[in-house]
């Protein structure tokens, strides 16, 4: 699978999170503020794994010979979604 620059400037935007939440950590920032951009960091984590999972879904189906083999990358899909909750 391709990994496009939308993807890559996402986890580039995540890894800026974390590193903001750790200096607020070093700073002694409150707590309601760390949780705050902990929660913005998971969700971004979220969507981010909703797009490769669901770009990864699209190639494999046209890649996918048979009906049975679009299902099967259906099915994996929608386990790969289920397990990174």
């Amino acid at each position: 699978m391709e990994y496009n620059d939308a993807m890559r400037n996402r986890v580039k935007r995540l890894e800026g999170q974390l590193r903001g939440v750790l200096k607020m950590m070093d700073e002694g920032k409150d707590c309601k503020d760390v949780i705050t951009q902990l929660s913005a960091s998971r969700s971004a984590i979220d969507r981010t794994i909703g797009l490769v999972v669901s770009s990864n879904l699209v190639e494999c189906i046209q890649e996918a010979d048979d009906s049975q083999d679009k299902e099967d990358s259906i099915n994996e899909a929608v386990q790969l979604l289920v397990k990174s909750r």
